[in-house]
């Protein structure tokens, strides 16, 4: 007995389990309970406390009962369009998270789909509601956002943190999203320059050609999108990879860990809830909200629920601007402005089209040339591969002079007209 007692010992191996089999389960259950609400409290620290956006969350909770008392409509808009940016700020943390444990394959496809969640959902609220005016707006802000706004206090923060460097950036990626908006482009004067013709030669026309037209371009925009995906994931990734990418992947990984997958899409189904909600008062009360400001639709539409969309990608792109890493930023201003006007634009004129709604790539003579003029002025400030801070404050400058044109604007929406005279040939187009 003692001689095989002195062998478990020297084995590392003892009674005590076996005497008290009760205690260990019960302790083991009680460390199970413990881990669980560790990695909760971990969570929500991680999740909710992680941002410097923090004093904007109790806006979403005030939305939620300023809804549900019926207070004054443009408090509820103010309180929705607050709430709103740490909650897409977080989206697209939480899509990161998710993109880290699928590859760099299926993460890029998420990432993709998910970081504009917020204004394809707001877009898809204002075609539900058929307010086609308020959806174009809010698309054509967030692509002119990103390619003025975000990149060029990017360029300008970029620029003044690094005054005794040269900043320089690969043009091939820059050249890659450049063609695509410029695609894309074309794709929304072609259905202008008809209209136009239209109304000229035949001013009695229906405006089924322009749907016609129109509906087909985006079948085009969405098949171009997905070869630039596969352009970007597959055939031609080292265009789209640096050394600075994997500095940072090196980074996320450290940072991330405490995050598991599931937690993350859990995360993301409440997040995505919330955004829906609040989505649905920000559309529903933005009439209210510039009647009582005194502010345009146009100008709230383009400037202001653009801005709150692309928190997290001006966030971001303006940090990776400060530490000189151009590639990224350019990543993540041109990416998105592209992913808006080549995925986010054409699918709501086919899901229009699906609900019997006529939504057409006409979005106005004033609207399409500041598309056109920002396109130009992005291709042409990146075209030799170097920045400044002076090619930060012309890009901002820009979007001031933009965001001042529509604040000015206090006309009826065209398109919702012309919206109310195609509705009599919806049946025969559909």
């Amino acid at each position: 007995m003692g001689s095989s007692v002195n062998y478990d010992v020297e084995n590392g191996e003892t009674d005590k389990p076996m005497l008290g089999t009760t205690s260990s389960e019960s302790d083991v259950l009680s460390c199970v309970r413990f881990r669980m609400i560790r990695d909760f409290v971990a969570n929500v620290r991680k999740v909710i406390f992680g941002t410097k956006l923090l004093v904007l969350f109790p806006a979403i909770p005030m939305a939620f009962v300023a809804h549900y008392y019926s207070l004054d409509r443009p408090w509820i808009f103010g309180l929705s369009l607050l709430g709103l940016t740490p909650l897409a700020e977080r989206l697209s943390f939480l899509t990161e998270q998710i993109a880290h444990f699928t590859g760099p394959t299926v993460g890029g496809l998420v990432n993709a789909t998910c970081g504009n969640a917020t204004e394809l959902i707001i877009a898809m609220f204002a075609l539900h509601k058929r307010k086609i005016h308020v959806l174009k707006y809010s698309l054509l802000g967030s692509i002119i956002s990103n390619l003025l706004l975000v990149l060029g206090s990017s360029l300008l923060c970029g620029g003044i943190a690094n005054l005794n460097k040269q900043q320089k950036f690969d043009h091939k990626q820059a050249d890659a999203n450049t063609f695509l908006l410029l695609l894309g482009l074309l794709c929304q004067i072609a259905p202008l320059l008809f209209n136009l013709n239209t109304m000229e030669y035949s001013p009695k026309s229906d405006g089924t050609s322009i749907l016609h037209l129109s509906r087909a371009s985006s079948i085009l925009m969405l098949f171009a999108y997905v070869a630039y995906l596969f352009f970007q994931l597959k055939t031609h990734t080292q265009l789209f990879e640096s050394q600075e990418d994997h500095e940072v992947d090196d980074n996320d990984i450290k940072e991330t860990a405490s995050i598991g997958s599931w937690s993350a899409f859990i995360w993301l189904c409440l997040m995505t809830l919330i955004i829906a909600v609040l989505s649905e008062y920000v559309v529903g009360t933005i009439e209210d909200a510039s009647e009582s400001w005194g502010i345009s639709v146009s100008f709230i539409s383009i400037i202001l629920l653009p801005i709150v969309g692309n928190a997290a990608e001006h966030a971001g792109s303006v940090i990776f601007a400060f530490k000189n890493k151009l590639d990224i930023s350019l990543g993540v201003a041109l990416g998105s402005a592209s992913q808006i006007l080549m995925f986010v634009v054409p699918l709501c004129v086919i899901v229009a089209w699906i609900m019997g709604i006529n939504m057409s790539l006409d979005f106005g003579i004033l609207e399409t040339g500041c598309l056109a003029f920002s396109i130009f002025l992005t291709a042409f400030t990146l075209q030799d591969g170097s920045s400044h801070y002076l090619k930060g404050v012309i890009l901002t400058l820009a979007y001031v002079v933009i965001g001042a044109c529509f604040f000015v604007q206090h006309v009826p929406f065209a398109d919702e007209s012309n919206n109310n005279n195609l509705e009599r040939v919806s049946n025969a187009v559909a």
